[in-house]
């Protein structure tokens, strides 16, 4: 691993998730919840995991030459082959159990490592340093015979059949048999640990590969789509329904520009976009999840005001501030906790939460398919769209310092109301379908007038504006404007020459809070990539959509951002917009399975 690098693979269950570096070492990891303190830190530290005194789980090969890794065929299931010098060759199984047991879903808070020797009899190291408060310090612990306590919060017991004093001391030892760690719950292993984490990795694997196998996966590109969808699932937080944007925080978008965001939370548009993907591919489990999760957040808002971001566990407030304790991503501070997001008024929610939510009106796979109490509780959603669609907002790009009546703003406010029209008269509720459609056509109209700058001959970013933005893309998703419609070919052309640099798209290039932006944003990359398919220009798109393919990591993954001359990945990781964009170009541009029958 190169100092700082994002070439990082991701394991998890919907409770626990953590990055693994190519020489199999935890660098990133959070307890007790995704948000939580990263006891595994090293990502943000400064410093290369073999620097690193405290945030990492390293085992380390002792004169290592070389490195595999890859994961196990349809699974979140990370295999690590390491060599030495002397052609010692061992592997590392990395997971977190996850499959049914006595009736419920078993995801525990837990890491299991299982090593084995595979040639020879390799030397090793285990550095099992666990940091508390954001790498302020080492975690404190006390020792059993056969475990070790980590005081972290919720607590951590790792159990083993390696000898105790060879972890707590770092000891070099010969690795001679199957050696295997549970970093887990605080309880007493109680089983044999070797039989019982074979039985584990074999259970989690026949999990994955089922939930896999019923995925409606497009014809072509079929590895990417399946491990991006897998790993949108990890960013899922079962208990709640919750999807966070990613499972990090303070990755800077760009090199030492400050903008450096916590993304370990729930935004409402980005668990939209990432409940639309796998939709797509037909996984009802992650809709209906984050449908409870959305219930419980109208409810907890009668005034009908929703944020643009929750916390897993529903909080409203997420304070934010910046931590002296880590030195950030190659040294390029702040860290920061919290996100000050949650203070914003983004209109655009309102539509992405009746659009999240209307497929349940009409998708009878449902175990709980939506019903007329649920309308009703959206109503309140679509009056306060209706309120709010032509006013001044943060916008999706989340300016701090500014507000404007945005375009994106608008369409999706048009599009709450557009679909609860649908929406009433799939339940048979005609006078509320005529209210709805009302309105709707209003707000069109006036979108479209005001939007829609004639000077420059394209729509602006707001209304009334001149600005350009790669949102206004979007106008097709939402079926607001049709691919064959000038005023939308105009803007895409406008579009191009404005936030095009050659294979990516910025969102924006005018200067905001933080100055000009200087790295592209993947989405919007995927956005275009549709738009290009949409309007006829597929060849095109097939070339962008290869192109975005090879920015992918080693895990088959994509951050938020890419360098414009190097394509380095930068932001956030992995993030589901861009995961989310990669699905959707694919189902979206891949020859269909008639094709091959």
């Amino acid at each position: 691993m190169k100092y700082g690098d994002l070439d990082l693979a991701p394991i998890g269950n919907c409770a626990a998730s953590a990055l693994i570096d190519r020489n199999a070492r935890y660098v990133w990891a959070c307890v007790p919840r995704v948000d939580g303190d990263p006891t595994f830190c090293a990502l943000l530290s400064g410093k290369t995991p073999e620097e690193a005194q405290h945030g990492v789980w390293a085992i380390d090969l002792i004169d290592q030459v070389k490195s595999e890794q890859s994961y196990e065929r349809n699974t979140p299931i990370l295999i690590t082959t390491l060599t030495d010098a002397r052609d010692n060759v061992l592997e590392i199984v990395d997971f977190s159990p996850r499959y049914r047991r006595r009736n419920r879903t078993y995801r525990p808070m837990a890491f299991v490592r299982i090593i084995r020797p595979v040639k020879g009899t390799p030397r090793i190291r285990v550095r099992l340093n666990p940091a508390v408060d954001y790498g302020a310090r080492p975690a404190e612990h006390t020792s059993g015979s056969n475990h070790i306590r980590y005081n972290v919060p919720g607590s951590l017991r790792l159990t083993t059949n390696a000898p105790i004093s060879n972890v707590l001391e770092q000891r070099v030892f010969r690795l001679e048999t199957e050696t295997v760690f549970f970093l887990g719950p605080d309880e007493d292993f109680g089983e044999d640990l070797r039989a019982t984490s074979r039985m584990m990795r074999e259970n989690t694997s026949f999990y994955w590969r089922g939930w896999v196998r019923m995925l409606a996966t497009p014809l072509e590109w079929q590895a990417a789509v399946i491990r991006a969808a897998i790993t949108l699932k990890l960013c899922v937080y079962e208990e709640t329904g919750a999807i966070v944007a990613a499972l990090t925080t303070s990755v800077p978008e760009a090199p030492n520009s400050g903008r450096n965001w916590d993304y370990r939370y729930c935004w409402i548009r980005d668990a939209y976009y990432t409940v639309q993907a796998l939709n797509r591919l037909g996984a009802a489990d992650i809709l209906e999840g984050y449908l409870s999760y959305l219930r419980n957040i109208i409810d907890a808002t009668p005034s009908g005001r929703i944020q643009p971001v929750y916390g897993v566990g529903m909080e409203p407030i997420l304070q934010e501030a910046e931590l002296a304790s880590l030195a950030g991503y190659r040294g390029m501070g702040p860290v920061r906790a919290g996100n000050q997001a949650h203070e914003h008024h983004q209109h655009d929610v309102y539509g992405q939460i009746v659009l999240s939510t209307v497929q349940a009106f009409y998708d009878t796979r449902l175990f709980r398919p939506a019903n007329m109490d649920d309308f009703l509780a959206l109503e309140s959603v679509g009056e306060r769209a209706y309120d709010v669609y032509d006013k001044p907002d943060a916008g999706l790009w989340e300016f701090r310092n500014r507000a404007a009546p945005h375009t994106y703003s608008g369409i999706m406010c048009w599009a709450a109301c557009d679909r609860l029209a649908s929406a009433a008269r799939k339940l048979g509720a005609e006078d509320r379908a005529i209210v709805w459609r009302t309105r709707a056509d209003e707000m069109r109209m006036k979108i479209e007038n005001e939007a829609w700058n004639a000077k420059l001959g394209r729509f602006a970013a707001t209304l009334g504006g001149t600005e350009m933005d790669a949102s206004l893309l979007q106008a097709l998703d939402t079926r607001f404007l049709a691919a064959d419609d000038p005023r939308f070919l105009a803007t895409l052309e406008h579009l191009e020459k404005d936030l095009r640099r050659g294979d990516y798209v910025l969102r924006y290039a005018d200067e905001d809070d933080f100055g000009k932006p200087e790295t592209a944003f993947n989405f919007c990359t995927f956005w275009l990539i549709e738009a290009l398919h949409l309007v006829g220009r597929r060849e095109e798109a097939r070339t962008l959509f290869e192109h975005m393919l090879s920015r992918r990591t080693s895990a088959g993954l994509l951050s938020e951002d890419c360098d414009l001359a190097t394509g380095e990945a930068w932001g956030n990781y992995p993030q589901t917009y861009s995961l989310a964009g990669m699905i959707n170009c694919a189902v979206l541009l891949s020859d269909g399975w008639s094709t091959v029958r």
